[in-house]
């Protein structure tokens, strides 16, 4: 679905940027159907100059003239940010929300009109175009509504569609999970270099390692256990190693570190 709306990015920050980028790249056309917005007047020319769109600090012109409002600012100014742009929200408009824990609840009950709300829970990884992005809607949004939104942000990377019950899971999974990893890639470059392998090469080796996997688990869709098995040959060195993770109790603290931080995301935003 190819993105014709007129698009206004609240809080044009690394993420902002990264979903600028990849709808320029993907249609170049679209430049001047987008504007953003800045807290800090010394951003415009910077953002202005890499993207060549109309940047400024007014919400409220931005909002005047955009059809859907990407919102892109710290949970904790979220409700300030809506009541100063509620008195130019009306039924035309679409609101993504990519502030962590904000719920589409949130942001209605602080807005007078009634209109389509997405809460888009996105991760870093958008940066490089291979970010994964959950999605789920409020009641009255459309399928085209959810469509839209989806387009956005498959520039960056790949989408799903989930209950916004489960929203504070997909957080801890999928946002917090390349914290995560990169502790899983460093603890394995850590161990190369205690073998002798050099820092560079170590962790080149590692993070190449995770990649090749994570792509073997996508490509074809078989149960990780399933894939691990095949790499664990009888009496081999793989299962040594496994034992060794078994013992240190790595699967169950990975379980452990996702659901506190499911719970913690819960705690960020009273609604």
């Amino acid at each position: 679905m190819e993105v014709t709306k007129k698009i206004g990015v609240i809080g044009v920050g690394k993420l902002g940027q990264a979903i600028i980028s990849g709808l320029i790249k993907n249609n170049p056309g679209i430049v001047n159907n987008i504007i953003g917005t800045v807290n800090h007047l010394e951003s415009i020319e910077k953002v202005k100059k890499v993207f060549n769109i109309n940047v400024s600090n007014d919400n409220i012109n931005l909002v005047k003239n955009s059809d859907v409002l990407i919102i892109a600012v710290k949970p904790q100014n979220m409700s300030d940010l809506m009541t100063q742009i509620n008195p130019y929200i009306d039924g035309s408009k679409l609101i993504i929300s990519v502030a962590a824990s904000i719920t589409t609840n949130f942001i209605a009950q602080r807005l007078t009109e009634k209109i389509p709300i997405i809460r888009a829970m996105p991760n870093t990884p958008c940066v490089i175009n291979k970010g994964m992005t959950a999605l789920s809607a409020s009641a009255n949004c459309s399928k085209e509504d959810l469509q839209l939104a989806s387009s956005i942000f498959e520039v960056v990377g790949e989408t799903v569609i989930v209950d916004e019950y489960l929203m504070d899971g997909v957080t801890a999974l999928s946002a917090s999970g390349p914290a995560y990893l990169y502790v899983i890639i460093e603890s394995l470059a850590e161990a190369g270099v205690k073998l002798g392998i050099s820092r560079e090469v170590s962790t080149k080796l590692a993070a190449q390692t995770m990649l090749g996997a994570a792509s073997m688990v996508l490509s074809s869709k078989s149960h990780p256990a399933l894939l691990k098995d095949m790499v664990t040959t009888p009496a081999g060195c793989t299962i040594d190693g496994l034992m060794e993770l078994e013992e240190g109790k790595l699967r169950v603290t990975l379980i452990k570190a996702v659901v506190l931080a499911a719970k913690r995301a819960r705690e960020l935003v009273n609604n």
